[in-house]
């Protein structure tokens, strides 16, 4: 029985990962998510009123942070779907400028 390459596929994904990962617009967006995440703490904790911060993160991170529909009541879940939207949405932007980037200059030889 032969064995399949794995060195390749881990250098695709690696390679993959470090494309959408470094592209400034993912760079961008996860730290404008980061900011929306800080911002809403603070407003949040600065009265004894009801605030809808938390509800902007959510919006920022959507459609994979809406998994807190189905995540226990526990206010973690918010930061880890509010992360891990970050993190998905991030990686499809990166994903998304490369591509862009490399058809671009597929297209102009």
């Amino acid at each position: 029985m032969t064995r399949p390459d794995t060195s390749r596929t881990s250098r695709t994904e690696g390679g993959l990962l470090r494309a959408a990962f470094g592209s400034p617009f993912a760079l961008l967006y996860l730290v404008l998510c980061a900011g929306l995440q800080v911002w809403a703490v603070v407003v949040s904790s600065h009265g004894p009123d009801a605030s809808f911060a938390g509800v902007i993160p959510l919006f920022a991170t959507a459609p994979v942070s809406l998994i807190l529909l189905v995540l226990p009541d526990h206010t973690s879940m918010v930061y880890l779907s509010v992360g891990l939207g970050a993190l998905v949405n991030a990686f499809l932007i990166g994903w998304c400028a490369h591509t862009l980037r490399k058809g671009r200059a597929q297209g102009s030889d």
